[in-house]
């Protein structure tokens, strides 16, 4: 596949090479995590393995982002079923968990942390046994070998997660067990130390031990709900007990002989489709990449695919989410009749969308094996550090998802018992000819849907190995909710003639840092079907690492 260059690309020249090889792949936003789970595929394991084993020590190893106390989506390509199935381990709000638990406490929002942050039940666990279930060779307790390992016997802190500990120190002291992991003798950890996490060790081995059980209705579940309890939160023993996570079929739309394949709502998988298919109506190699084209035409079709995402995306067994529709080619059209090449298409004129909240981290890995399975996951707490409340004697973190739901009635995300709420984490996989082609995904929040467009077009439509793609400078469109304006965020490797541009165009522009972390950490793996090679690539943005061999 050639590169078509559409400006000067300096970027081409990546930082770190892309990873290659013809028996597998792992990628990461961890060094350690894809070790892991290159130790386990060359096992033998299959790569849904793979992939559990990579998770789990990202929830070691990664806690602000990921960890046990949180949700997961995957996306599986299995080379004897010869098709893409979907995993949703998303968790549902409890019981007890309703609008009036929060107006009786005086509360017009729910509290972004702690307990009451903390009201679905996590998914993780119950998803990953089920995936080992339906593809798994090895035996499930050698999965979780490595993250017992770093979490009794410790690692060394990364610069990264010392930053985020320093810069939430406020809010981990606000729990006991949380202050005492991350802010030993009351001060952060600093970059280099030795973190080690004895009760995140011993819940990890009774969920190697006993399986999902542990974990729902075993020790672990009664030590969180005692915690919550202790705290005033509102799960109860049998919003764990009755937790289940689901097999679906994804959704997908075509893209120039590509098939590109999200989950359906309750996550914002419906939003990279509905940019794929406004994009596809443009000639890329035309326009070029690194282009005020480009760029434009990238802020506004997630600009205009958010305006819909926003007014359905929630848990279809609640509100029925006309997936079909959005993604059909009227629609599209529609979309189309809105897009101009000169002009921004104003905010305002988009009418009263509903408000959501500020989306944070989340971590995304990919794994393949010598057969071709293939598995795209993506796994998150919500906000670094999640609800902030690491359970007595647990060692992990809860995750706040439940934060996103809104006390507003009318909302298309309106709280209630036992729902799954809006997700922004998506996994996505790609295939060509029926075979996966490309496993990507990113942490970001709203820049997922942008950033897996970005990542995709520029393998397909320009030809750039992956870590070209993954290294070239990004774009985020983001509005501010709640007011009539929205920003543009450009890397500052794009020039300022460039950022000039685009504000004639009517962008609200800001500039970021060269590698900016608001970009997110970016991984992917392309099969070449004539090669038969993996290549695999990991975001300098983060602490990644691309494995191929």
């Amino acid at each position: 596949m050639a590169i078509h260059r559409g400006a000067e690309q300096e970027f081409l020249d990546t930082g770190r090479p892309v990873a290659m090889g013809k028996n597998g792949a792992v990628t990461s936003p961890h060094y350690l995590a894809t070790q892991a789970g290159q130790e386990v595929v060359k096992q033998g394991g299959h790569a849904v393995e793979g992939a559990i084993a990579t998770n789990a020590v990202m929830g070691v190893v990664y806690p602000h982002m990921a960890g046990i106390g949180g949700d997961l989506f995957s996306l599986v390509w299995d080379a004897k079923e010869q098709e893409v199935k979907a995993m949703n381990g998303s968790g549902k709000s409890g019981q007890n968990v309703t609008r009036e638990a929060f107006t009786q406490r005086e509360l017009d929002s729910i509290p972004d942390r702690g307990p009451l942050a903390a009201n679905t039940v996590p998914g993780t666990v119950e998803a990953w046994w089920q995936m080992h279930q339906r593809y798994g060779r090895l035996e499930w307790k050698t999965l979780f070998a490595t993250a017992i390992h770093y979490a009794a016997e410790g690692f060394p802190v990364t610069e990264k997660l010392s930053r985020f500990i320093h810069d939430k120190q406020a809010l981990l002291q606000k729990f006991t067990e949380t202050a005492d992991t991350f802010l030993p003798d009351g001060e952060p950890l600093n970059t280099g130390e030795v973190l080690t996490q004895p009760n995140l060790a011993w819940s990890l081995q009774q969920i190697a031990e006993d399986g999902p059980d542990a974990f729902y209705k075993g020790e672990i579940a009664k030590k969180v709900v005692d915690s919550l309890k202790k705290h005033h939160g509102l799960l109860t023993l049998e919003d764990f007990a009755r937790h289940e996570s689901t097999w679906e079929e994804p959704i997908s739309t075509g893209y120039k002989g590509y098939q590109v394949y999200e989950l359906k709502p309750n996550t914002q998988g419906v939003a990279t489709l509905m940019m794929l298919n406004l994009l596809k109506q443009h000639d890329l190699k035309e326009i070029g990449d690194h282009t005020p084209d480009y760029y434009h035409l990238m802020a506004e079709a997630a600009k205009l695919s958010f305006s819909y995402r926003d007014q359905w995306v929630t848990d279809p067994e609640f509100l029925e989410v006309p997936v079909n529709q959005l993604l059909s080619d009227s629609h599209t059209n529609k979309m189309a009749g809105q897009f101009s090449m000169e002009k921004a298409f104003p905010v305002e004129e988009m009418g009263e969308l509903p408000e959501l909240g500020q989306n944070r981290d989340t971590t995304f890995m990919a794994v393949t094996d010598h057969e071709g399975n293939s598995v795209s996951l993506i796994q998150s707490v919500y906000h670094e550090f999640g609800s902030g409340l690491i359970p007595e004697g647990c060692g992990f973190l809860l995750q706040n998802r439940g934060s996103f739901f809104s006390l507003d009635p009318e909302h298309p995300n309106t709280l209630e018992p036992n729902k799954r709420t809006f997700h922004t984490i998506i996994p996505a996989l790609a295939t060509k000819d029926g075979k996966p082609f490309m496993l990507f995904g990113t942490m970001g929040g709203e820049g997922q849907p942008q950033t897996q467009c970005a990542l995709f077009t520029r393998v397909v439509d320009f030809g750039y190995n992956i870590q070209q793609a993954i290294e070239a400078p990004r774009w985020l469109y983001g509005r501010t909710w709640g007011e009539d304006s929205s920003s543009l965020k450009l890397e500052g490797r794009i020039p300022d003639a460039l950022a000039a541009a685009l504000g004639d165009r009517g962008h609200e522009v800001e500039r970021t840092e060269d590698y900016s972390q608001q970009m997110g950490h970016a991984q992917a793996i392309v099969i070449d079907p004539n090669r038969k090679t993996y290549e695999a690539g990991a975001d300098p943005r983060g602490d990644g690492l691309a494995l191929s061999w």
